[in-house]
């Protein structure tokens, strides 16, 4: 996201990325200020606002038809520094090749996030843990706005207390912002406002691997996440380290819900390539002929 010029005009996925990241940075002052900084910009402000009192929606709901020039010097005006967000370069907090979550979660429960962080990770799923990822020498802030800005989806840990602080709801709007998928798994507090439409998973009385294979499964059926999983599991096979690995990732591929016309001929080079890959007991010539021949069927 690298803002040239005021002249220039934004696509909309800069467009989202923009305001979403605008909302973040506005919605942590008052509203007074809000409406303020707002109208010196030329741009909408209301007194009849239904959001549940939540400043950076409001933000969003202003900004979302701005001119793009408008967009631009309020970002600047916020001190939103494009060039250090490019998407284009992935930041390590991510595993390169696979689907990227932002856990958002209390601090008090980041024992949890990292417990589901790792039990996902079998899965294909890199997940981005604000109390664990972060560096200690990182401008902190900076981290969670890139990982919020270049992750594939977000889950929120609805602990109590989860809505009563402005950083994790603030976290939610960005992603809302962004159109992404978002899911809440709940620990005995139910999802509220905005994220209250959104499918939520019981985790108060389920072992955390049951849990991630749940939030696998949604993850390979729904319709804007699928694409991305089924290449996350080729990709995945095709780099297989393990007999095991191969062997669990077969299954994996039957599952998949979305299909590439590149797919068998990756399987197929990866089972011809990798050792670990043709010689697991499960990724049998008979077993992919019918993977290949159901979705020729498709």
């Amino acid at each position: 996201m690298v803002i040239k010029s005021k002249n220039m005009s934004l696509d909309p996925s800069n467009r989202i990325k923009i305001i979403s990241t605008i909302s973040v940075r506005l919605g942590e002052e008052n509203w007074s200020l809000i409406d303020l900084t707002l109208s010196q910009f030329g741009l909408p402000t209301t007194e009849d606002w239904n959001g549940a009192g939540d400043r950076s929606q409001y933000v969003i709901a202003m900004l979302s038809n701005a001119p793009d020039d408008k967009l631009i010097s309020l970002a600047s005006h916020v001190g939103i520094d494009q060039k250090t967000n490019d998407p284009g370069i992935e930041p390590p907090f991510w595993t390169s090749g696979l689907f990227k979550v932002f856990l958002s979660h209390l601090a008090v429960n980041r024992r949890e996030a990292a417990e589901l962080q790792e039990a996902l990770g079998l899965y294909g799923i890199s997940c981005f843990v604000a109390h664990n990822d972060i560096e200690p020498t990182a401008e902190w802030q900076s981290q969670i706005e890139t990982a919020l800005s270049t992750c594939d989806s977000l889950i929120a840990l609805l602990h109590p207390g989860f809505h009563d602080s402005k950083w994790t709801d603030q976290e939610v709007g960005f992603v809302i912002g962004r159109g992404l998928p978002i899911f809440s798994i709940r620990y005995g507090h139910a999802p509220q406002g905005f994220i209250g439409r959104f499918q939520a998973f019981e985790g108060s009385s389920k072992e955390v691997s049951t849990l991630a294979k749940e939030v696998f499964d949604t993850y390979l059926k729904h319709k804007a996440t699928k694409e991305k999983m089924a290449h996350v599991i080729v990709g995945m096979f095709e780099r297989s380290l393990s007999f095991q690995q191969a062997n669990r990732l077969m299954g994996f591929l039957e599952q998949i819900e979305s299909w590439d016309p590149s797919f068998p001929q990756r399987i197929i080079d990866a089972k011809k390539n990798n050792f670990e890959v043709a010689h697991a007991f499960d990724v049998t010539d008979s077993r992919l002929q019918k993977l290949f021949s159901k979705w020729d069927q498709k």
